[in-house]
C-alpha cells in the first residue's frame, strides 16, 4: 500500500499515511485528496474542496492578467522628401507617443530613384534620433528591410517628461 504524508484542510500535519486511510479522512470531510508534491519522498497530499480551489487559482489568473501592462508599439512612416512642416508634425506625434511610454517604430520608404541617395535617409533617422533625445531613445541604429530603413524608439527611463 502506497504511503503520503497527508495534510489536513486548516494545514495540520496529519503524518504519514496510507493513500485509502486519506482518502476515507477527506470522504468525512466532504473533501477531496489532491497531491501537491509528486516528487517527495513520500509524495505530499492535501484534503481540500478542489473546485473551490481551481476557482481561486482562475480568479488570481484573471487578477494577474489584468494589472499585466502590455506595450504598445506605434508606427510613424517618412520619405526621402519630406516637407519641413511635415516632419516637425510627424516628429511632434512621435514625441506625446514617448510621452504616453508607447515605443515607436519609425520607418523610411525608398521609392524609385530614392533608392540611390540612401544616404538621405540615415540623415534624416539620425536627425529624428536626435529630436527625440529628450523624451526617448534609439534602441539600435536605423537598420535596413529591403526597401524600408527602420528605427525603434523607446521611452526615457525617466517616464518620458510628463
Amino acid at each position: 500500500m502506497l504511503q503520503i504524508r497527508c495534510i489536513s484542510d486548516t494545514g495540520e500535519q496529519l503524518g504519514v499515511i496510507s493513500t485509502s486511510d486519506a482518502m476515507r479522512l477527506a470522504e468525512a470531510r466532504g473533501m477531496d485528496l489532491v497531491e501537491i508534491s509528486p516528487t517527495a519522498n513520500p509524495p505530499v497530499c492535501r484534503i481540500m474542496n478542489f473546485g473551490k480551489y481551481r476557482y481561486e487559482e482562475s480568479r488570481k489568473e484573471k487578477l494577474a492578467r489584468k494589472h499585466q501592462s502590455s506595450t504598445v508599439v506605434k508606427e510613424m512612416k517618412f520619405h526621402v522628401n519630406v516637407e519641413e512642416h511635415d516632419y516637425q508634425t510627424k516628429l511632434n506625434h512621435i514625441i506625446e507617443f514617448l510621452k504616453k511610454n508607447h515605443r515607436v517604430k519609425a520607418s523610411l520608404l525608398f521609392r524609385g530613384r530614392e533608392n540611390e541617395h540612401r544616404d538621405l535617409g540615415y540623415a534624416m533617422m539620425n536627425r529624428l534620433i536626435k529630436d527625440c533625445e529628450p523624451v526617448g531613445s534609439a534602441e539600435a541604429p536605423p537598420r535596413m528591410f529591403g526597401n524600408n530603413l527602420m528605427i525603434m524608439l523607446r521611452p526615457a527611463k525617466s517616464g518620458g517628461g510628463n
